[in-house]
């Protein structure tokens, strides 16, 4: 599914975020230490060789809603951006942490001229956040934010079940007019 904002194409797909070889930066779904660990995170790390461990050691830690960001490394990604979610229930404001973590990746791919990014479904694994909540905050943060948007065209949100394509679709039907 595709939809416009202000210039900007926003589409979700189901897929494995550390394929993406049509777009200048992935967000990683990063722990405070920026090491591999599992899900999305050790899929970008293990795709990427260990230069990404090697780049991301003098960046760490990082705190909830924020983002650093890297080179792509190994992966066909230019860049990687890596973003601190909030474990749900324990790092609060969660809601404003989230949407920090989409603010602050596309300010960075603003400023490093990214024209692509593709984002996961950030702390709906581990950190425990519902999927739908977090969707709800993921899409409503990138229409606030697409309107300033001045180098990135194109935002890809990369789900990894089908269920969780079927809330990111339904979201952007309901959310993003046509």
């Amino acid at each position: 599914m595709q939809k416009e904002i202000s210039g900007v194409i926003v589409e979700c797909i189901k897929g494995n975020i550390a394929s993406q070889p049509d777009v200048m930066a992935i967000i990683n779904p990063a722990n405070a230490h920026l090491r591999p660990g599992g899900g999305a995170a050790g899929a970008i790390h293990e795709a990427a060789g260990p230069g990404l461990e090697e780049e991301c050691r003098p960046l760490a830690p990082i705190e909830p809603g924020q983002a650093v960001i890297t080179g792509g490394h190994n992966l066909p990604n230019k860049y990687v951006i890596h973003c601190l979610g909030p474990v749900y229930g324990v790092d609060e404001p969660a809601n404003e942490l989230l949407a920090s973590c989409y603010h602050q990746a596309l300010s960075l791919a603003e400023e490093h001229q990214i024209e692509s990014v593709a984002f996961p479904a950030i702390s709906t694994g581990f950190f425990r956040f519902p999927l739908e909540k977090a969707t709800n905050i993921a899409i409503k943060t990138v229409l606030e934010t697409a309107p300033k948007l001045k180098r990135v065209k194109r935002i890809r949100f990369v789900l990894f079940t089908d269920s969780d394509l079927d809330i990111y679709e339904a979201t952007m039907t309901r959310l993003i007019p046509s």
